[in-house]
């Protein structure tokens, strides 16, 4: 079975930083795509950031400049960097992969974590 667990979320004041962490494990072949998303309550989920395996990024319009997403292939594992934090960045942020295993590639998700940008 594949896992994405995500760590790094929490309570930080606008202007601040944040670095999320999202590890896959499990009976990995390879990862294509890696990507961060975000959901407030109530609202659709939204694409935040995504990196291929070539290191190929995009960004939401609402965090280019700001955020940086990065990832470590030999350790599976992908990141976001989050600087001049803003109250509407807050939100549960996901990882998700699409990830190649012996019985097929597909995508997963982690649980999330959340980032509350509040003084």
């Amino acid at each position: 079975q594949v896992q994405l667990v995500e760590s790094g979320g929490g309570l930080v004041q606008p202007g601040g930083s944040l670095r999320l962490s999202c590890a896959a494990s499990g009976s990995i072949l390879s990862i294509y795509v890696m990507g961060w998303y975000r959901q407030v309550l109530g609202k659709q989920r939204e694409l935040v950031a995504t990196i291929l395996s070539n290191m190929n990024t995009d960004y939401a319009d609402s965090v280019k400049g700001r955020f940086t997403i990065s990832r470590d292939n030999a350790r599976n594992t992908v990141y976001l960097r989050m600087n001049s934090l803003l109250p509407e960045d807050t939100a549960v942020y996901y990882c998700n992969a699409r990830i190649a295993t012996m019985s097929g590639a597909m995508d997963y998700w982690g649980k999330g974590t959340l980032v509350t940008v509040s003084s």
